[in-house]
């Protein structure tokens, strides 16, 4: 059997995006992916009941994105607009807005004084410490678990910096059908040639030299190439010794291994809750407030602090996220648990018991990304040392073995679909060139 151009560790965003534009070149590939589906992060379920699609993994185009907005014209995949609505529930009362971020315009000129980057916490500790700035630190924190999915021991103060600094309004969208149409587009249009896309191959160890690559999986199969992608999500290249899904490189990359753990990678669990009838929607602050399709964001100060509905009003499905260090110290409680502390978080927003919650609920899901073992997190953040781990993992090596992923990603989308799909292109563009 002839053996293809190049072998793809991975068969998610960054990886199909990989396949997709060699494929478009004349290149052949074989895409390994260990799970038993395609997608990675991205894992769309057709419920059978009142919701048709629900997103387990990534759900929004975060803004006009140029790469994936174009893929899915390409594809002729539909999406909606969508804006966000905020809200938030603190003691016993429901309010719209942000919470306001106590001495924000200080902690702003700090972060614009600051030329020598570290990590926040100790920024904070540094410029605003004592019980004065204890309710600040307490918001800011809630927000880089939230938000960037991040501790704040470790997320780089510049890069939260031009977080703020570049937030906009752009619009927000979300894809008919779910990203799961846009992955299985691209795997489609891979097949079409004599490539192929393999499931359940857990890839082991990768031996090579320049060149050459030999790719052993977990069945004791080895796959052969010139070059290899490799497009892990970043937690699982930073797993050590023996657990699974772990990659061995022979000879090893020691440069690669150490940028590797310079990048930050977060922790997620998202819950997702579909009831009866929206309940949620007899309440003043939860009713439609114009015809336009509006997402209510809720922050709250509950265990699962955050809680979104879907653009339709009367879609009757509750998301629930918890990101940053309390999904990791929640990351081994049974689904049916972390499901019960969600009820029990609605309940005390809404006034209503979780036996009652839990009559109406249809059915239930919880993505638990961070002990999921061919994941193990949710999504990138810089910390003080990323920038240059990532220059040095955009780098060939010795035109053999290449990365993709969204932590590649060095723009305004990081973390995002679009991040992957702009990572695997670059990867399969550097392939290309040589």
């Amino acid at each position: 059997m002839k053996q293809p151009d190049v072998i793809i560790v991975g068969a998610g965003a960054a990886g199909l995006m990989a396949a997709y534009v060699l494929v478009k070149a004349g290149k052949t590939v074989t895409v390994l992916e260990a799970r038993h589906r395609l997608g990675g992060r991205i894992y769309t379920v057709n419920s059978k009941s009142l919701c048709q699609h629900i997103e387990l993994g990534a759900e929004f185009i975060h803004g006009n994105l140029p790469v994936t907005l174009t893929l899915l014209k390409e594809a002729d995949i539909s999406y909606t607009q969508t804006s966000f609505e905020m809200l938030r529930h603190f003691d016993g009362k429901f309010e719209q807005g942000d919470e306001p971020v106590e001495g924000m315009d200080a902690l702003l000129k700090k972060m614009d004084e600051l030329h020598q980057d570290l990590p926040l916490y100790d920024f904070l500790k540094q410029h605003f410490p004592g019980e004065k700035y204890a309710p600040m630190r307490s918001q800011v924190e809630k927000y880089v678990n939230g938000y960037d999915a991040a501790s704040i021991h470790d997320i780089s103060t510049l890069a939260i910096r031009n977080e703020w600094e570049n937030e906009d309004d752009d619009a927000q969208h979300r894809i008919v059908g779910g990203y799961g149409a846009m992955i299985q587009y691209l795997a489609g249009e891979c097949l079409k040639s004599s490539s192929k896309i393999l499931l359940d191959k857990v890839v082991s160890n990768i031996i090579w030299e320049k060149g050459a690559v030999k790719v052993s999986t977990s069945d004791n199969t080895i796959y052969k190439a010139a070059k290899v992608i490799i497009a892990l999500p970043l937690g699982v290249l930073q797993a050590a010794g023996n657990t699974t899904g772990v990659v061995g490189f022979y000879p090893s990359l020691q440069e690669q291994t150490a940028a590797i753990q310079n990048i930050g990678f977060g922790a997620i669990i998202k819950i997702l809750l579909e009831f009866k009838e929206p309940f949620w929607t007899g309440h003043d602050f939860f009713r439609p407030s114009n015809s336009s399709p509006t997402t209510k964001l809720l922050l709250t100060n509950e265990a699962i602090p955050t809680f979104w509905t879907q653009s339709d009003p009367n879609v009757p499905l509750l998301t629930g996220w918890l990101g940053g260090p309390p999904a990791l110290e929640m990351q081994l409680q049974p689904p049916a648990t972390i499901m019960q502390t969600t009820l029990a978080s609605l309940g005390d927003i809404f006034g209503i018991s979780s036996q009652t919650l839990q009559d109406k609920l249809i059915t239930w899901h919880v993505a638990n990304w961070t002990s999921e073992p061919y994941t193990r997190g949710s999504y990138a953040y810089d910390m003080v040392e990323s920038k240059q781990a990532r220059k040095i993992l955009r780098k060939a090596v010795d035109q053999t073995i290449y990365f993709a992923g969204e932590y590649l990603y060095d723009g305004p989308a990081m973390g995002t679909v679009e991040a992957a799909l702009s990572s695997g292109r670059h990867a399969a563009g550097m392939v290309l060139a040589e």
